[in-house]
């Protein structure tokens, strides 16, 4: 496609980057990916907001922003904002590397593909749309929606050619299978599997096209869930089903899941069979070889406000409790990446604060449960 920005983060450009934030933030502040790209321990979000031009703006210059003050991450996906936050991250990525202040091979661009999306804005008959827009060109075929969701391989490659016009990029970074947990709500457990390794051998495809880099799942109760419950995610079969479509190289390696002070289980539940037991999600990620981005790290600001008052005593240097939120996240062992929505520069700027001082360790890390 014409006017694409070529290229993807690498080893080398994410180290020039990392060495340009030398000055200002620690070494620890950047997380090593499969293939050696390195990623900020804060992400910039965009799902929530209007779908309106001032939302757009607002992101454009978040993200701007976001790529001055050492954040190297974008999460967005194509139903964030009907299509428009995908294509406010592309403006200001583009933009910011037209005006040279980042390089292409700098910048960690993941999104997300499996709701249906509308395009900018709700349209006045939904019906319509999805049937003129994906049933009569034969994307979707009867039988393959669950809700408003859906992952064969012909839906999943639109939504990836979708979401590279709108982000204007050749390569994506990360593409998530968008919640495919969803799918369980109708479909029976061996269908399922199924139907993830058939996405899995379409997105190790655009891998070999060069449309994506790496692919994983974005979850939201998948990997907090037991074992028997029916939308349970099970990490090592998820993996397993990638070796089959990839085969020891394979490409899933990168997992979102929420993780948050509200929300530990990742950390805390051992809900994950491996050989020789049950793990939390985060260990079985870490033996996986699958790198974890955390949503909702501040659970959409409800934890901005309100810690316990503990919380300020083992977290020296940081000034806000949306800080301490986001340090407790990014310090949790296992976690890569905290992601946090973040549409205004003042955010940014705030947030950003907590990449100046170094994570906790591991053990100062369980003294906040106790304390919390």
């Amino acid at each position: 496609m014409g006017g694409m920005l070529e290229g993807q983060a690498t080893k080398d450009g994410t180290s020039r980057y990392v060495q340009r934030c030398a000055g200002r933030m620690p070494a620890e502040h950047f997380r090593e990916m499969a293939g050696g790209a390195r990623a900020s321990t804060l992400g910039l979000g965009t799902y929530l907001g209007r779908e309106d031009e001032v939302t757009d703006g607002l992101y454009r210059k978040a993200v701007t922003r976001a790529l001055e003050r050492g954040v190297n991450v974008l999460d967005t996906a194509i139903n964030y904002r009907h299509q428009r936050s995908e294509r406010a991250v592309g403006a200001a990525l583009a933009a910011a590397v037209r005006a040279g202040g980042v390089k292409r091979d700098e910048i960690v661009v993941a999104t997300k593909g499996g709701y249906l999306a509308f395009d900018g804005e709700v349209p006045s008959d939904p019906r319509a749309y999805f049937v003129a827009t994906y049933v009569r060109t034969g994307i979707i075929q009867p039988g393959e929606v669950v809700g408003s969701h859906c992952i064969t391989p012909r839906y999943l490659l639109d939504q990836l050619e979708r979401s590279r016009a709108n982000l204007g990029l050749a390569t994506i970074d990360v593409y998530y299978v968008h919640n495919p947990e969803q799918q369980l709500d109708e479909v029976e457990r061996p269908q399922f599997l199924t139907r993830m390794r058939d996405a899995f051998v379409a997105l190790e495809g655009a891998v070999a096209e060069g449309k994506i880099q790496l692919y994983g799942a974005a979850t939201w109760n998948g990997f907090r869930t037991d074992p028997g419950e029916r939308g349970h995610l099970s990490l090592a079969e998820l993996v397993g089903l990638a070796r089959e479509a990839g085969g020891t190289d394979h490409h899933f390696r990168v997992v979102q899941l929420p993780y948050n002070l509200a929300m530990p289980e990742a950390f805390t539940r051992a809900n994950q069979k491996l050989e020789g037991g049950f793990f939390s999600t985060l260990d079985a990620a870490r033996h996986l070889g699958v790198y974890v981005m955390a949503s909702a790290a501040v659970l959409q600001g409800k934890l901005t406000q309100a810690l316990p008052a503990a919380f300020a005593d083992l977290m020296p240097g940081l000034a806000t409790d949306a800080q301490r939120a986001i340090q407790f996240v990014r310090s949790t062992p296992g976690i890569g990446t905290a992601l946090v929505g973040m549409k205004s520069t003042a955010h940014v700027d705030d947030n950003v604060g907590v990449a100046a001082v170094p994570p906790l360790g591991g053990e100062q890390v369980k003294r906040l449960f106790s304390e919390g």
